[in-house]
């Protein structure tokens, strides 16, 4: 897949999923802004690695703060990555509120408060809503833009029901598939990409090995998913091989959501 010319914004980029979406668009040639909301001196490492394995293709790569739940912060990452850059081709939501995969110690529906449900919820879904609202009037400039929003497979098949975080991603499928409806006619496309768990990462950090070994026996493919697995599908959705796909929700769990 061929990024030359293409601009990308990855937002909470600085670690994990992100960092490893932002560094599979560079090597494809691709300028990566890499979104973050504290940690610069990580922000900064995964710019750099992107602009080592973008040299040959092309691509570069710069940090970025914000915190995608500020509008107006928002509006300022959007503005200085089209003046660094000038355009923005690609936006990968990836940004979500902390979370830990621990079914030992999340929270039954009763003791769940309808505040984890909306701090969930401005984590996954009013940040996407802030970033695309901001990039829609960059994005309209040019033909074939493409918005990937990152949900879960747990909205298909809730193997552990973490209902504050797993009720979010549901939103957020509906939001995009609303979006893609409306943009679909400016040549914009929504897609979303849904892992299941993926390791390592700081989200699954506090999974235990027998969690992992029990979803290792339910997938065909009897593996967990790495961030390196997430990037294809990524950038499949985000490039010229997906042209005439919009609203659609690609699992990458090895199979798990077919049990």
């Amino acid at each position: 897949m061929d990024f030359r010319d293409r601009t990308v914004l990855v937002t909470g980029a600085s670690r994990g999923i992100g960092a490893a979406i932002a560094k599979a668009f560079a090597a494809e040639g691709a300028a990566v802004a890499v979104n973050y909301l504290q940690n610069a001196e990580a922000a900064e490492a995964v710019a750099a690695a992107c602009r080592d394995l973008g040299r040959e293709a092309g691509g570069d790569a710069w940090a970025v703060q914000a915190d995608v739940t500020d509008a107006g912060a928002v509006n300022r990452m959007v503005e200085r990555t089209a003046e660094e850059f000038g355009k923005i081709d690609v936006v990968v939501n990836n940004a979500f509120r902390p979370y830990a995969f621990d079914p030992e110690k999340r929270k039954l529906f009763w003791d769940t408060d309808w505040a984890d449900y909306r701090g969930q919820v401005d984590g996954a879904l009013l940040g996407t809503y802030n970033v695309c609202r901001a990039v829609l009037p960059v994005m309209r400039r040019r033909p074939g833009g493409s918005i990937v929003n990152m949900a879960t497979d747990l909205v298909a098949r809730p193997t552990v029901p973490y209902h504050d975080y797993t009720t979010a991603k549901a939103a957020l499928v509906g939001f995009s598939r609303n979006l893609a409806a409306e943009l679909g006619p400016l040549g914009i496309r929504v897609n979303c990409v849904a892992p299941g768990l993926v390791c390592p990462t700081d989200a699954s950090r506090a999974t235990k090995e027998d969690v992992k070994d029990a979803i290792v026996a339910q997938t065909p493919l009897r593996r967990i998913a790495t961030p390196e697995d997430v990037t294809g599908p990524v950038l499949f959705l985000a490039s010229g091989w997906s042209r005439f796909m919009t609203g659609q929700v690609l699992y990458v769990d090895g199979g798990l959501v077919m049990g």
